[in-house]
């Protein structure tokens, strides 16, 4: 087939299953539209390297491209747009997100210390688009089906790219190693570790849908529904293996157990018997790791098909963390990986790599020891949500607790923090806690009238069940409390 005409087939495929989604409402938000842009940014490649304008390496790093500026600012604008359209009190949204508004709040205020303060600012504000694109799908009227539009479009979109770049366009979709020539697969993102990230979140996501309709598929409408996730699984699945991906693998692989210990007979109870081994597996490493200097990476690693070096991520560990650095404040927002601290970088063992391969390192080297604290308080206070947001829904709280998990565990040997689609998936799923999270079962428990209830409104009561497959009594639940209210 001629690659133009496999171009051509995959952008029919594409207009034809956004038309015709079966799972697609019809009174969903266009505002939708601008996250889904972010989000595709950030799992593939910037506007200019699709559009392929060209730039010196050096400079496209530091200074970044005219065009991607003019493209964020536009989209930035028309969220703010977006925002400004709804109703919504935003002290009370920011207040609740306290932590995550800390954490940007004190990355702008690194921009000070940074040796290239301007484009620390510029990068700054170039990634304050993507929350105001997580914001977008808070102030929706449903937000988990907000989270379940961002997240099929995205993949409606670059998992068929990247099959289409893979087979028919190999010098898009392919890299080759300068040394040995062997061809990694990249498909629609700029490195097979971005693949990879890419269908971990595919996976995940279209695992944990299916679930969660697999009750109603005696339904034609369901029916379709799965159909199209079964598909979108498969893709996923034979691209993940093209891609060769230890930790995204072992990461889907983690995600899925999650998924399935929630979804099972008597799921709520093994969640909570889950959540809790979790952060002390993960505490253990960290103090394991960091305090006694146990190497952990050589005794797990053969269980990933790796050697003891992690495929040679403990020496850029060993020669990052030797770098002079402000232990406290570390070098400023994205400013490590500029000036003579690259050319140092590069000019080591560790060779031309650009980021850590550990995302608590990232945050360190970048945001230094406050950096780390405040990044903690993020992932304890969505810990602490999915944890409460669990006990009252499972459906939503599994898929909250499955990406917090996989999160965590891909930051040990790839950085995703602060950005990436797994981030922004899982700081978007904290909306639905928050809307569904504690009102559906406690709803059914007590009596209408009860009074915790009476300062919701009609319209979020209806949110509640229309955006959930619930059971059979939750309408007459519903219609009961709309003539109360």
């Amino acid at each position: 087939m001629p690659p133009s005409l496999a171009l051509f087939l995959w952008l029919v495929v594409l207009v034809m299953l956004l038309r015709y989604d079966p799972a697609r409402r019809p009174d969903t938000s266009p505002g939708l539209w601008i996250p889904v842009l972010w989000v595709s940014i950030v799992a593939s490649r910037l506007p200019s390297q699709w559009l392929g304008v060209r730039q010196m390496a050096a400079q496209a790093y530091d200074e970044g491209n005219s065009l991607d500026r003019i493209i964020y600012s536009v989209l930035i604008v028309m969220a703010i747009g977006v925002l400004m359209s709804r109703s919504v009190k935003w002290r009370d949204v920011l207040a609740r997100h306290i932590a995550v508004v800390g954490v940007l709040l004190f990355a702008l205020f690194s921009v000070v210390w940074s040796d290239f303060p301007l484009v620390a600012f510029k990068r700054w504000f170039r990634d304050l688009g993507l929350y105001l694109g997580i914001l977008i799908v808070w102030s929706d009227p449903r937000p988990l089906e907000a989270v379940r539009t961002v997240l099929r479009r995205l993949c409606f979109l670059l998992i068929p790219l990247s099959i289409v770049l893979y087979k028919y366009y190999p010098d898009t979709g392919r890299q080759y190693d300068l040394w040995t020539g062997q061809p990694s697969y990249v498909g629609a993102t700029t490195s097979k570790n971005m693949l990879g990230l890419l269908c971990l979140a595919s996976g995940l996501f279209f695992v944990w849908d299916t679930m969660t309709r697999w009750r109603d598929r005696s339904e034609p409408r369901a029916q379709r529904i799965l159909l199209v996730n079964v598909a979108f699984i498969g893709m996923t699945i034979w691209l993940l293996t093209l891609a060769h991906s230890a930790t995204s693998s072992a990461c889907l692989t983690l995600g899925c157990v999650v998924l399935a210990a929630a979804h099972g007979k008597g799921g709520s109870r093994r969640l909570a018997l889950f959540m809790l081994p979790v952060p002390v597996a993960i505490c253990l490493y960290a103090v394991l790791s960091l305090g006694f200097g146990v190497d952990l990476g050589a005794t797990f690693a053969p269980v990933l098909g790796r050697d003891a070096t992690l495929t040679g991520r403990t020496q850029i560990w060993n020669t990052l963390i030797a770098m002079q650095t402000s232990p406290l404040v570390g070098a400023g927002y994205e400013s490590f990986w500029m000036g003579s601290r690259l050319q140092r970088v590069w000019a080591s063992d560790a060779g031309m790599i650009n980021e850590a391969h550990n995302g608590y390192l990232q945050v360190y080297l970048n945001l230094g020891a406050m950096g780390l604290l405040l990044l903690f308080g993020v992932l304890i206070g969505t810990y602490w949500r999915i944890w409460k947001g669990l006990r009252a829904f499972p459906a939503i709280g599994s898929f909250g607790l499955a990406l917090w998990t996989v999160l965590v565990v891909y930051n040990v040997t790839e950085a995703a923090f602060l950005g990436g689609v797994l981030w922004t998936a899982l700081l978007m799923m904290m909306g639905p806690l928050e809307g569904h999270g504690g009102q559906q079962q406690p709803a059914a428990a007590k009596a209408p009238g009860h009074s915790k209830w009476r300062h919701l409104k009609p319209r979020v009561a209806a949110v509640s069940v229309t955006s959930l497959s619930s059971r059979p009594s939750t309408p007459m639940l519903l219609s009961a409390r709309r003539r109360k209210l």
